[in-house]
């Protein structure tokens, strides 16, 4: 008796059989620098691609056919700079209301719009202590649908710069204080291991002023280079990447000389700023849809004087850090700052990088798919699609590595291995 409820405890136990789907395809880009092949299969089993076969190849018994024929099959999409738990137009007021609970909720919604438009992967740099951890670990258990997520979580700021609290009265200030400040060197480092202990997947630090923070403190070097230096330092050495927003040139160039792995934004870059950038092996990752964004709601209200004054300075310049970047050899990485704009318009970003930075539109395909990747450290998972690889695909009606407006037009998403209806 006791053998035969073991027995039956077995059979209970065991795992569930292997899922096995066969997609269908007119075209298929496995890598955006190559070629795309003609009419093939993708097989998938248990969210890993195991083959990719020509159309006339049989399909395996069992598998579940999803019929994308009449499209192009690409690597799904990788955002290197997003904020999930934030959307735009926010008054900067909501930030002394809304509980980090709340903005919980708003990173599950928008994450799920961001792979509806085709991004299986991000990088959230900057959210609420433990806001975007906690929607990157819900996501990760499968309660909810989503990208594949590298969180921040708040990112390093000088006391009084962009990034800390402001706008408000001191002990409102002092009440909504993240822990995120650090003045000196050693002080820049207990805060990057404090991050770590907490879950970040990447430091995120602020070089210079923002745009969007409620003062006019300039928009170039903040953190000075010692401080810097520790930051970027310690990140290395406990195996964590370091993103620094900056958009003055000499924060630029003092960010890229610390050795940080990308510059976000890079507004203002000059000649001197991304050499030091290319010799150091520091991408830049430009967001140029925050630049048509936030000009879409100027006079709108949307902001207060002293933020629409910066975002008049910076729109002139949108591209031109993409055209001094690889004039000096610097790599280009795909990111749009969405929670700026809307998330789910991420694709739009494509665009903007042909027209306002002179990037082909295969160019902007490697950005957003291999290249960003390598940037993330995720080569090896996702940015190709290669058997062993997790399925991460997308579906557009026309070739992307030649229109990169399809980008903004995907119309069926697979996120490691599950469809995002």
């Amino acid at each position: 008796m006791r053998h035969a409820i073991f027995a039956a405890l077995l059979l209970t136990a065991a795992p569930a059989a292997a899922e096995t789907i066969a997609i269908r395809a007119a075209r298929v880009i496995i890598d955006a620098a190559k070629p795309a092949l003609g009419a093939s299969t993708i097989i998938v089993t248990d969210g890993r691609i195991t083959a990719i076969n020509p159309a006339s190849a049989a399909i395996p018994a069992g598998a579940r056919v999803i019929d994308q024929s009449t499209r192009t099959l690409s690597p799904g999409l990788i955002d290197a700079h997003v904020h999930l738990t934030g959307d735009p137009g926010t008054p900067f007021w909501r930030e002394a209301i809304d509980s980090a609970e709340l903005s919980v909720a708003y990173g599950l919604k928008n994450a799920r719009a961001t792979a509806k438009a085709g991004f299986t992967t991000v990088r959230d740099l900057g959210s609420a202590r433990l806001a975007g951890f906690a929607v990157r670990d819900a996501i990760n258990s499968g309660m909810f649908p989503g990208p594949r997520i590298l969180a921040a979580g708040t990112s390093l700021s000088i006391v009084g710069g962009h990034g800390d609290v402001s706008g408000f009265a001191p002990a409102v200030n002092d009440a909504l204080d993240q822990g995120n400040t650090c003045t000196g060197a050693v002080e820049c480092a207990a805060r990057v291991r404090e991050a770590s202990q907490r879950g970040a997947d990447v430091i995120k630090f602020t070089a210079t002023g923002g745009v969007l923070s409620q003062q006019g403190r300039g928009l170039d070097q903040h953190f000075n280079d010692e401080e810097m230096r520790a930051i970027v330092t310690t990140a290395h050495s406990l195996g964590l990447k370091v993103a620094a927003h900056a958009h003055g040139p000499r924060g630029i160039e003092a960010a890229a000389r610390a050795g940080v792995d990308s510059i976000e934004h890079g507004t203002f870059a000059d000649e001197a700023g991304v050499k030091v950038m290319a010799a150091n092996g520091s991408w830049m990752v430009p967001t140029l849809l925050a630049f048509r964004a936030t000009s879409e709601q100027l006079g709108s209200g949307a902001y207060t004087p002293v933020v629409e004054a910066k975002i008049r300075a910076i729109l002139s310049l949108r591209g031109k850090q993409i055209i001094a970047a690889r004039k000096a050899g610097a790599r280009i990485a795909f990111g749009t700052d969405s929670g700026v704009s809307a998330h789910g318009r991420n694709g739009e970003e494509a665009a903007d990088m042909v027209e306002f930075g002179g990037m082909t539109p295969r160019e902007v395909l490697i950005s957003a798919t291999s290249a960003a990747a390598e940037l993330l450290g995720l080569a090896s998972e996702t940015g190709t699609l290669e058997a062993g690889k997790s399925a991460d695909i997308i579906a557009t009606d026309g070739d992307p590595s030649v229109d990169a407006k399809q980008l903004a037009q995907v119309r069926w998403v697979m996120a490691r291995g599950k469809v995002v209806e």
